[in-house]
C-alpha cells in the first residue's frame, strides 16, 4: 500500500519561556492511500492543531510533516499556497462557499484556480456532481440549496482537482442529523468510489464511525487507535464509545 502521509515526531509548542503549552506532543503516524481516518479527541487534546500544521496553516515546532515523500515543513511560504492547490483538498465546517456564484462556479472555480483546460472543466464539474447527487442544483446559488446540498459541492469541489489528501474538519458541526448522514455517506463515497484519501477531524462519535481506522488524541499525544476491518458500522460506533469513556472526558464534550 502507497504510504502518502507520514507524520514523524511532529511537536507544536505555543507560548515562550515559563508559559509554554504543548498542543502537539511527538506524534508520529503513517496514512496510506485510499484510507479514510478520524481524528477523535476531548477539546484541547491536539486534533484542531494536528489538522492545521498538515494543512500547512500553521507550523511544526519540531518533526517532520512528509506527503508523497516531499518535506512539507521545508516548504517555503512563497510556495505553500502552491502546494496547496496542487495537493490538498479541504472540507470546512461552514462551507465557504461564494454566494455570488453558482454551485457549478463554485466547484468549478478549484478548476480554474489551477489553470485546468477550460474546454475540460465543464465535464469535469457534471461528472462530479452526479457522483455526489447534486447535479439538478448546479445553476443554484448556495442560499437557495440546502445545508447537506453545500457540503456536497464543498465535498465536490475539495475532490475535483484530484488531491493527494483530502482534510475534513468538523464537516457535520453546521449540519442537521439527516443533512450530517447524507455528507457523510458521500464522504464514504468519495473514499471507497474515487479512491480519494481522507483525514477528517471530528468530535462525533457517529461520523467517526464512517471512517475505517480511529485515532485518538489526549494530551497532544496519540491515546489509541482503533481500527474498523470487518465490524458493521454501529460495532465500530459502540467501540469508539468505548474509547472515548476510556479517554476520562464527558461524552458531551465529543459529540
Amino acid at each position: 500500500m502507497k504510504n502518502i502521509l507520514k507524520i514523524e515526531h511532529i511537536e507544536k509548542y505555543y507560548g515562550s519561556k515559563g508559559n509554554v503549552t504543548k498542543a502537539i506532543d511527538d506524534i508520529s503516524f503513517n496514512v496510506y492511500e485510499g484510507e479514510f481516518i478520524g481524528v477523535m479527541g476531548a477539546s484541547g487534546s491536539g486534533k484542531t492543531t494536528l489538522l492545521n500544521v498538515i494543512s500547512t496553516i500553521d507550523t511544526v515546532s519540531a518533526g517532520h510533516i512528509f506527503l508523497e515523500g516531499k518535506d512539507i515543513t521545508e516548504i517555503d511560504h512563497k510556495n505553500i499556497a502552491k502546494f496547496r492547490r496542487e495537493n490538498l483538498g479541504f472540507i470546512f465546517q461552514d462551507f465557504n462557499l461564494l454566494d455570488t456564484l453558482t454551485i457549478h462556479e463554485n466547484i468549478a472555480l478549484a478548476l480554474t484556480i489551477n489553470k485546468c483546460d477550460a474546454n475540460k472543466i465543464d465535464d469535469k464539474v457534471i461528472k462530479i456532481s452526479r457522483q455526489l447527487g447534486i447535479e439538478d442544483i448546479l445553476k443554484k446559488y448556495p442560499y437557495e440549496v440546502s445545508g447537506g446540498q453545500k457540503q456536497r459541492c464543498a465535498c465536490a469541489r475539495a475532490i475535483i482537482n484530484n488531491p493527494k489528501l483530502i482534510l475534513a474538519d468538523e464537516p457535520t458541526g453546521a449540519l442537521d442529523s439527516k443533512s450530517a448522514q447524507m455528507l457523510l455517506q458521500s464522504i464514504k463515497n468519495m473514499n471507497e468510489q474515487l479512491s480519494a484519501t481522507i483525514l477528517m477531524v471530528t468530535h462525533d462519535a457517529f461520523s467517526a464511525s464512517y471512517a475505517k481506522r480511529i485515532l485518538f488524541l489526549r494530551d497532544g499525544k496519540i491515546f489509541n487507535e482503533l481500527i474498523k476491518g470487518e465490524k458493521s458500522r454501529k460495532q465500530f460506533f459502540n467501540e469508539i464509545l468505548d474509547v472515548m469513556t476510556l479517554l476520562g472526558g464527558d461524552l458531551s464534550d465529543v459529540r
